[in-house]
């Protein structure tokens, strides 16, 4: 019997051969699509950054320039200590008059009548209200200026350290901006005399908080920063690494041990903030601990970093191979001379990479800071880590939350002393773990 086919059925007329160039040039079809979209993905994530990066730099880069305005003092002996009383009450030289010296000078430099007030206000308000401690300090560092005449460079005010720099329309009419046409000859004029002029700014990196953003600088936050960190580096690494060699080299593998390490690996996606109530809780409420103490900022931050470095340690540790293990206990070691002696060498590269990489995160944290009150105005440095102190990222926080328009600047200018640290920071991870890395 004869059989037919059905009229619906296709016979593949294609030789095998065609068949399997088709199949390859799909796969490699796709391999590009999926190369082209990687590169796609990458190139999206650095035009972001650059973008980020971009905003930040511009805007931050004139603070560490500072215009500033060098005037011939007089420290006038009538004005400073009209009595002569400084040898009795020394607190004579703590009260003087010292803006009164600053607006002299300004109007013998300018040429100014004393009678035409509002022209000399308008003069005295072109130099910074910190004029007066930085003259305090120099007539109680060194009395014996009263009666001479000696050149001081002053802080520049905010609204012409910005005009200066150009960060101030000054075409627009002069109801609309803070600085005056007068102010604006007399900055050209002082400029064209090399009385006023831009320098590098030292105050930013030595200057603590201040309502005035020509006086304000992270100095205090540094400290508080570097106190911090070395308190977290202290506290952090010896547990975290005791903590990992245990539980992946000691400790019995149970439901216990099962529930510690879940637990670890929670905790290190726990957010910020609640280690911040934890803090408030516990080393404030309950313990009494001083409010804004980097002391009490280092707890909280050892908390959050521990779970993070007790996961790299144990990475580390596990990548090593087992045939180390197996040779140093043939050879007689006990577990604890395998351990430390052989197996912790060679993981160390990897430890010390998330070390850094966890204290790099802890200083960037701003969240866990605020609640436990290290928002304080501090102007004065801290001497120990119990003394009331700021941190990097939160006179960052603080400065972003100013109505000044100076304070922009000052942010830029501090976050990108945060990114310089945390660079440095990973970059060392990465230089550690190639100095030291091994391969099997």
């Amino acid at each position: 019997m004869t059989e037919f086919a059905s009229p619906t059925a296709r016979v593949s007329t294609r030789p095998a051969a065609s068949r399997r160039d088709i199949g390859i040039k799909r796969r490699y079809a796709a391999e590009r699509r999926f190369r082209a979209f990687g590169f796609g993905a990458i190139a999206i994530g650095l035009f972001f950054l650059a973008v980020l990066l971009w905003s930040v730099v511009s805007k931050g880069y004139t603070a560490f320039q500072q215009t500033t305005i060098t005037l011939p003092i007089e420290f006038s002996e009538k004005v400073i200590d009209p009595k002569n009383e400084r040898a009795t009450d020394p607190k004579q030289l703590f009260t003087a008059n010292y803006p009164l010296l600053v607006r002299e000078a300004l109007v013998k430099q300018l040429g100014l009548d004393q009678a035409k007030r509002p022209l000399v206000k308008q003069a005295t308000d072109m130099v910074s209200a910190s004029a007066r401690s930085q003259l305090r300090d120099i007539v109680v560092a060194d009395p014996t200026v009263i009666g001479k005449t000696i050149p001081v460079t002053l802080l520049a005010d905010a609204n012409i350290d910005s005009a200066f720099k150009g960060q101030i329309d000054l075409t627009v009419d002069e109801a609309r901006r803070k600085v005056k046409d007068e102010q604006v000859a007399w900055m050209n004029t002082l400029a064209e005399e090399g009385v006023l002029k831009k320098s590098f700014n030292t105050g930013i990196f030595t200057f603590g908080a201040s309502s005035r953003p020509e006086a304000a600088g992270v100095g205090v936050a540094l400290l508080g920063s570097l106190y911090m960190m070395l308190i977290v580096l202290v506290l952090s690494l010896p547990i975290g690494v005791a903590a990992s060699i245990y539980l992946e080299e000691f400790a019995p593998k149970n439901r216990l041990t099962d529930l510690i390490e879940v637990n670890i690996n929670n905790l290190a996606a726990v957010p910020s903030i609640v280690y911040g109530l934890l803090g408030l809780a516990v080393f404030i409420n309950f313990w009494g601990m001083p409010r804004s103490a980097a002391l009490v900022g280092a707890f909280v931050l050892t908390l959050m970093t521990l779970p993070t470095i007790i996961i790299a340690t144990r990475a580390a540790l596990k990548a090593v191979p087992p045939s180390i293990r197996s040779a140093a206990l043939g050879l007689g070691a006990s577990k604890m001379q395998t351990v430390f002696h052989h197996v912790l060498p060679l993981a160390m590269p990897g430890i010390l990479t998330g070390t850094i990489i966890g204290l790099a995160h802890a200083l960037g944290e701003t969240a866990p800071l605020l609640l436990i009150g290290m928002v304080a105005f501090v102007v004065d440095f801290p001497g120990s880590p119990l003394e009331p102190s700021t941190a990097l990222p939160v006179q960052i926080y603080m400065w972003a939350n100013e109505a000044e328009r100076a304070f922009v600047e000052r942010t830029s200018g501090a976050i990108i002393i945060l990114l310089i640290f945390l660079i440095f920071m990973n970059l060392g991870a990465i230089l550690l773990r190639r100095r030291f890395e091994r391969r099997w």
